[in-house]
């Protein structure tokens, strides 16, 4: 193996990260990671002081020209967009901070951020980056990327303003809403959820679920018992999606929906429902390795 094989195969999980966080998308990540392949055995890797830096700025600068084609098409998305559920080993979830960063909230969070703000805010803040590595990898100058860098994090903090949850308490909680959810408990949810909680399903316009957001304990509950499904044919197993607890959902042998929820103060703040088929393809194949 070649001194440029062995480089990107040591950086290969960090560039499909990079790629993933950059674009929510699985599938599109691994493709931002097979053209930065290319990319990288087109170029003299003697001249090469930081290979980990130099194909970090590679998968950046990729992922940046799919995202502006990926935000183009997510304007006409028909109903709540989601981040494309990646299965995660259950070890993810030690690293509260690599957790916090592959969770669907902070996806969702990420989706709402211009596209320098998203690349500059993950590779500083996540990556650990310095600002000149960053200004190179986008042509921009350091104090540019210092100012892009706070409005980021301000950005970020106003939308996730509590710090990560540990571990065993998020999956505590996680784990009592998924059993209340799937054994139609009221009672049981009700306690879970907090007052002012927020679902949000993605079905793509293909799959059925819900148009807009829906906010508020009593109105989630009215809509997780109005989609419960048919028990003949049910079957639901708990994994691990985006480093955290997943109800995966299927229905006579195919994944159906992933169900997710972000915690705080002990209760569930947001539920996720992931229903369009195209975003579960991957999922339904992986699924051995989300099962406890």
């Amino acid at each position: 193996m070649s001194i440029a094989e062995r480089s990107f195969t040591e950086h290969r999980d960090l560039l499909f990260t990079v790629a993933y966080e950059m674009l929510g998308s699985a599938s599109e990540a691994e493709d931002a990671v097979q053209e930065s392949w290319l990319r990288w055995t087109s170029v003299d890797h003697a001249a090469i002081r930081d290979h980990r830096a130099y194909l970090v700025r590679i998968a950046t600068r990729l992922s940046l020209n799919r995202l502006r084609t990926l935000r183009r098409r997510r304007e006409t998305y028909v109903g709540p967009w989601l981040p494309e559920p990646l299965a995660t080993a259950p070890d993810v979830a030690d690293d509260m901070e690599l957790a916090e960063s592959v969770s669907v909230a902070m996806l969702v969070v990420l989706e709402t951020l211009v596209p320098a703000e998203r690349a500059v805010f993950l590779l500083h803040d996540v990556f650990g980056l310095g600002y000149d590595e960053i200004a190179t990898a986008l042509d921009r100058s350091s104090a540019a990327v210092r100012q892009i860098a706070h409005r980021a994090r301000k950005h970020v903090r106003a939308r996730r303003p509590h710090g990560p949850v540990a571990q065993e308490d998020h999956a505590a909680v996680s784990e009592r809403f998924f059993e209340a959810a799937a054994g139609g408990d009221l009672q049981g949810l009700m306690d879970v959820l907090a007052p002012g909680v927020v679902l949000l399903s993605d079905g793509g316009g293909v799959a059925q679920a819900a148009r807009r957001p829906i906010v508020g304990a009593d109105k989630v509950l009215r809509f997780l018992q109005g989609v419960r499904p048919d028990p003949a044919g049910l079957e639901t197993v708990l994994g691990w999606v985006n480093g955290r607890r997943a109800l995966l959902v299927y229905m006579d042998g195919s994944l159906d929906a992933v169900v997710s929820g972000h915690v705080e103060n002990g209760q569930v703040s947001e539920v996720y429902i992931m229903r369009n088929p195209g975003k579960l393809a991957a999922l339904h194949r992986s699924a051995a390795r989300l099962v406890r």
